[in-house]
């Protein structure tokens, strides 16, 4: 396990193997024309289609709690299968944090081509998931697995949230601070991970980090718009809340946390096709500035288990803008 190279077996990694951001915004749409309910549906739907592309589904349960589903996996973005497996699970936890919820259960969604790689291995991935589940008090039991070209890992978490105290994207106001809660830069290291084998533990322990202490932050200080930082880069996602609630988001680039090396690796020319094609969907929607094209590329770099982006001040996490009303632009970079 020590000399396999697991990002070897697959053609893109993590988050950056997305659809494209605009081919999935053509994609939902079209599911949701024509509009159609479920027949005597047994639950309210609170966040669904209609929300602007949260991070999870949300239905009413009764007046104190609402039901947060979600699926989250993707091809290897290092070559430790705990790693990974610590990764992947962190990532599809954060979409219930994302939505200011708390995780409850879990089952592994696990695709593997046995034929080339040994299930040992798999078993690793399986038990890096299985222990960051378990950090956050969330149960796993059982899953669904296929055999796959490509090997791929995540998880289906079901969680819980209040409905009145909920994180969305459509609920940013003008005057509000903009908070992000872990550094930028996995994308792009992640690129020269896979390209060279370096390892860059800084990346690897803010992949593998939680997002349930600044969901937990957010919500106690009555924030209630955000949502998380993942393939569609920092401003993909800032693009997002800002299109869904009305506003125009302004980040300050040169107060924007990066993780080291970062710059580096996007000057030495690691950048993934999915970064590139997040700036340019997100481009025709952002006023730049003077912001060079290489911290352009930072700020579209598509992250995987990145950090809470929110529309409010959590304590211990740096402020990176503010929420300001619709202008010419959703989105503003200011140098």
């Amino acid at each position: 396990m020590t000399t396999l190279r697991l990002t070897q077996y697959a053609g893109g990694g993590g988050c950056a193997c997305k659809i494209p951001p605009g081919e999935l915004d053509d994609l939902v749409a079209a599911l949701a024309r024509p509009r159609s309910e479920p027949v005597d549906s047994a639950a309210e739907l609170l966040v669904g289609l209609e929300g602007g592309g949260d991070d999870a589904a949300v239905v009413r349960l009764d007046a104190e709690r609402a039901l947060v589903t979600t699926a989250d996996f993707f091809t290897p973005v290092v070559d430790d299968p705990y790693d990974w497996g610590r990764i992947a699970a962190a990532n599809a936890l954060s979409d219930v944090y994302a939505m200011g919820g708390t995780p409850w259960a879990a089952v592994n969604l696990l695709a593997w081509p046995r034929e080339t790689l040994p299930m040992d291995v798999a078993a690793e991935v399986l038990r890096g998931g299985r222990d960051v589940a378990h950090a956050a008090g969330c149960q796993v039991s059982g899953g669904h697995s296929v055999t796959d070209p490509e090997p791929k890992y995540g998880m289906s978490v079901v969680g819980v949230v209040h409905p009145d105290r909920m994180l969305r994207l459509d609920a940013a106001e003008p005057g509000r601070a903009l908070t992000l809660t872990k550094p930028l830069g996995s994308g792009v290291l992640n690129a020269r991970h896979k390209a060279t084998g370096t390892v860059f533990p800084e990346a690897v322990a803010a992949m593998a980090a939680l997002n349930r202490d600044a969901s937990h932050a957010a919500v106690a200080a009555g924030i209630r718009a955000g949502t998380d930082v993942t393939g569609f880069g920092l401003l993909g996602h800032a693009y997002k809340l800002a299109r869904a609630s009305g506003v125009t988001v302004a980040i300050d680039a040169s107060a924007v946390p990066f993780l080291a090396d970062a710059a580096r690796a996007v000057d030495d020319g690691f950048v993934s096709g999915g970064t590139r094609r997040n700036l340019a969907w997100v481009a025709p929607h952002v006023d730049f500035g003077a912001a060079p094209e290489a911290r352009r590329l930072l700020l579209a770099d598509a992250q995987t288990s990145g950090g809470l982006l929110l529309a409010g001040e959590v304590p211990g996490h740096p402020v990176i803008g503010e929420v300001l009303p619709r202008g010419a632009a959703p989105v503003v970079v200011r140098a």
